[in-house]
């Protein structure tokens, strides 16, 4: 709370001072301000107003930092009324894994543009890392870390680090690597400077080593730091050659986005709305999701519409409807949301499909059992002065039965088969789940009514 506060002032203070043209005022916040805290302010400015702070920002590295942190729409936005020369600045000022992110961002042109007036070796560690796959390791990796042969003293060490790595960014581990190149152990900045120092490091580094290759999955990364509470994770090659490092900080935003991302597929509305910024795009965006639901209300339509001659004698069928598909599109929706948490968090595996999918249906069945009763006792109450209320009470209570069952089986099942088929199960989330237990939900509503009142 007191950060949103002190964010809120600060976003006022600048607003203001930007009115008043306070230039030397804006100047000393800039200074004092982190480029995180600042992007949170870019984001409530006008265009124009983002476009004269920049310009007295004089730090190349701050807006490095800034850029890292802006949506890409913001980001694109402002890249517009920058000079090439200024952009080139900046991204030689960036880490290498920032600035191959937003160089992904920019049209492939322009891109090669900013690469080709960047400084030789900075270029070519940004299209080194541009050259692996969006969401792999390779593409997130700090080329920057710091490797020492397995025969060096603790002393030696210490030196090297002193003398040698004092551009590297987060320097959390001492890797250890062969004649070869080759990973073979690590060692944490506290072993180094307890032991003797002139131990060797192949005496006292840690050989169990955990390591990603380049072509990992970034969430299987992000799963593996949050499993073992590491700062960051080595990334190596086929030939088990270290070629860089994920630090802890991207881990945090490959988290995030994923989260972020999964949550928005699951109420269908796309996997990057949190950016859109027009109504136009907006309305783009969800008109797909939605088409799902559009052909399952038609569906429930032509459902209903087949059972119009029992509706006719038994009005009050239809005042259970509602009940019905709400209660099954709840529980579908909250067993596929616990699948696909799980899956994304790595507690679920998909060759756990039974015993997942079986407790999941478990639990609909006992919960669909005691609203199923509950409701039936409400129908038998409400209509008991109807001559076949007691088959009411029934049909109402199996029906309920039947729809938590069957959402809770098809809420868990479905994002297990989406993921053995390599699609992401987020998807399988909201419109879909609760479209399709709404249909199952009626027809089994309308089958028992027909079958326990003799229609």
């Amino acid at each position: 709370m007191m950060q949103k506060e002190r964010h809120k002032i600060l976003a006022e203070s600048v607003k203001r001072l930007l009115r008043r043209g306070a230039t030397k005022s804006l100047q000393n916040i800039i200074k004092k301000t982190h480029a995180a805290d600042l992007s949170l302010v870019f984001r409530d400015l006008s265009s124009d107003n983002r476009i004269q702070m920049l310009n007295l920002m004089k730090d190349p590295e701050q807006k490095g930092v800034l850029f890292s942190e802006l949506e890409e729409t913001v980001f694109l936005e402002i890249m517009e009324h920058m000079a090439v020369e200024e952009v080139v600045d900046v991204f030689e000022n960036m880490a290498a894994d920032d600035a191959a992110e937003l160089l992904g961002y920019l049209d492939e042109d322009t891109a090669d543009i900013i690469l080709e007036k960047m400084n030789k070796e900075d270029s070519q560690e940004v299209e080194h890392l541009m050259s692996y796959g969006e969401d792999t390791a390779g593409s997130i990796m700090v080329p920057d870390f710091i490797a020492l042969k397995e025969d060096m003293g603790a002393r030696d060490v210490i030196e090297a680090l002193q003398n040698e790595f004092l551009d590297v960014e987060m320097p959390f581990y001492v890797y250890v690597i062969d004649t070869y190149g080759k990973l073979v152990g690590v060692s944490s900045l506290r072993q180094l400077v307890v032991v003797h120092p002139e131990k060797p490091l192949k005496e006292f580094m840690t050989r169990d080593i955990v390591s990603v290759k380049t072509y990992t999955d970034r969430e299987e990364v992000a799963q593996l730091v949050a499993r073992y509470d590491y700062l960051a994770v080595p990334v190596v090659d086929d030939d088990n050659c270290l070629v860089g490092i994920v630090t802890v900080d991207d881990v945090i935003d490959i988290i995030s986005e994923e989260a972020t991302g999964d949550i928005l597929k699951m109420a269908g509305v796309g996997e990057d709305y949190i950016e859109t910024q027009t109504v136009l795009r907006g309305t783009r965006i969800r008109l797909p999701w939605l088409f799902t639901s559009f052909l399952g209300g038609l569906a429930a339509f032509f459902i209903i519409g087949n059972f119009e001659a029992s509706l006719q004698q038994y009005a009050y069928l239809a005042a259970f409807i509602p009940v019905i598909m709400g209660m099954g599109g709840n529980i579908g929706t909250q067993s596929s949301t616990i699948v696909v948490r799980g899956i994304a968090t790595g507690k679920i595996d998909t060759g756990d499909l039974f015993s997942v999918v079986g407790k999941e249906l478990a639990i609909g069945v006992i919960l669909g059992i005691v609203y199923g009763l509950f409701i039936g006792i409400v129908a038998k109450v409400r209509f008991n002065h109807e001559p076949l209320s007691l088959q009411l009470a029934f049909s109402v209570g199996l029906a309920v039965i039947s729809s938590m069952s069957v959402a809770a089986l098809v809420g868990s099942l479905v994002p297990m088969l989406f993921e053995k088929a390599n699609i992401d199960p987020a998807v399988a989330t909201g419109p879909f789940v609760t479209t399709s237990v709404d249909i199952v939900s009626v027809y089994c509503y309308f089958m028992i009514a027909t079958i326990l009142l003799g229609i």
